[in-house]
C-alpha cells in the first residue's frame, strides 16, 4: 500500500478523514475536514475527490462533503454489527412495546459504548442517546455491562483514566467502579440512576454471542423515578436470552456445513432461504469510479 512521505498509507489517511465526521458534525466542508483529520489541505482535498468518485463521501450543493451510501452498502454486507442488529431488532421492538420510553442496543469500541439502535417514544423521559453515538463507558448502563465483562486491559486502562462527570451521581473514581463492575457480574445487570441526567435512570443487561461470550448490551432508559427495578430487569433478560438463541442460531458452525446454504455459518436471516434461491442471480459489474460532475472535481495527485 502506498505510504506518504511521513510514513502513513494511504488508507490510515482516509480512515482520518472518516473519522472527521460525527453525529454531530454530518456536513462538512474541505477545510473543516482538513483541520478535523489533521491533514494538510491539499491532501484533504485530492484524498476528498477520490473519496467521492468511488462514492464513500457525496458533496452538497453548499460544497459541504457527507458520508457515501456506498458504505452504507457495504457495512450491510457483514455479519457484525448490522447483523447484530437486525437479530436483536424484533426483541427490542418486543421491549419498547413494553415501556414506551427507550430501548437501546449497544456495542463495546474502544473505551466507548457504541449506540447500533434506540427506539425512543414520543414522550419519553431525556436521553442523549444517538445510533451511531458514543457515551464513556463508566458513564451509562451499557457501557458499564460491556466494561464488567470487558478484558482486563480493557477495564484498567478506563480505571487508570479520567472519568468524565456528567451529574453527581456519576460515577468518579476508580474504586467505586471497581466495585459496580464486581456487582454486574454478580448480579448480571446494573441500574445506573442518574449518571448523565438526573431524570433518567438506565438498566442494562449483557447480551451473549456464541462461546458464551459478552458481544453487546441491551438497556432502557426510564425515569429516574421510584419504580421498581426488578420488572425491568426481568423483562430485559428475557429478550437478551432470546437474541442470544437468535445469534447462536445464526452464526454457531453447522454441524455439516456442506448441508448448510452459505457454508460453515448459517444465513443470518433463514425466512429469507425461498425468496433468495427463487431470485436469479445476475452477473455483478466491476468496480467502477464514478465519473467526476466536472473537470474542478478531480484532482491529481
Amino acid at each position: 500500500m502506498a505510504r506518504s512521505s511521513d510514513g502513513r498509507s494511504s488508507l490510515s489517511r482516509i480512515m482520518q478523514i472518516f473519522a472527521a465526521f460525527d453525529v454531530d458534525a454530518v456536513f462538512l466542508t474541505i477545510s473543516q475536514l482538513s483541520a478535523r483529520s489533521g491533514l494538510a489541505l491539499a491532501t484533504t482535498h485530492r484524498l476528498v475527490a477520490e473519496m467521492e468518485q468511488f462514492g464513500l463521501l457525496e458533496r452538497q450543493p453548499d460544497k459541504t462533503y457527507r458520508l457515501g451510501v456506498r458504505l452504507w452498502e457495504i457495512a450491510c454486507r457483514t455479519p457484525g454489527a448490522l447483523g447484530l442488529r437486525e437479530i436483536a431488532m424484533p426483541h427490542l421492538q418486543e421491549v419498547q412495546a413494553r415501556i414506551r420510553q427507550h430501548t437501546q442496543l449497544g456495542i463495546l469500541e474502544g473505551q466507548e459504548v457504541l449506540f447500533l439502535e434506540r427506539l425512543s417514544a414520543r414522550e419519553a423521559v431525556v436521553n442523549v442517546t444517538l445510533v451511531g453515538g458514543r457515551l464513556p463507558l463508566h458513564a451509562s448502563s451499557s457501557g458499564l455491562v460491556l466494561l464488567a465483562y470487558a478484558d482486563r486491559p480493557v477495564q484498567e486502562e478506563v480505571l487508570s483514566g479520567g472519568l468524565f462527570r456528567y451529574t453527581p451521581d456519576t460515577i468518579q473514581n476508580s474504586g467505586e467502579l471497581r466495585t459496580v463492575l464486581r456487582k454486574i457480574r454478580q448480579d448480571g445487570f446494573v441500574c445506573a440512576n442518574g449518571y448523565i441526567h438526573p431524570d433518567a435512570r438506565g438498566i442494562a443487561v449483557p447480551i451473549r454471542g456464541v462461546n458464551n461470550v459478552v458481544v453487546a448490551a441491551i438497556s432502557v432508559v426510564v425515569p429516574n423515578d421510584d419504580a421498581a427495578t426488578a420488572p425491568f430487569v426481568r423483562l430485559l433478560q428475557a429478550a437478551s436470552q432470546a437474541i442470544s438463541q437468535d445469534l447462536h442460531a445464526a452464526y454457531a458452525p453447522a454441524a455439516d456445513p456442506s448441508a448448510t446454504p452459505g457454508g460453515r455459518y448459517r444465513p443470518l436471516v433463514s425466512s429469507s432461504l425461498d425468496s433468495m434461491q427463487y431470485l436469479p442471480r445476475a452477473p455483478r459489474p466491476a468496480v467502477r469510479q464514478r465519473a467526476p460532475r466536472n473537470v474542478l472535481d478531480s484532482f491529481g495527485p
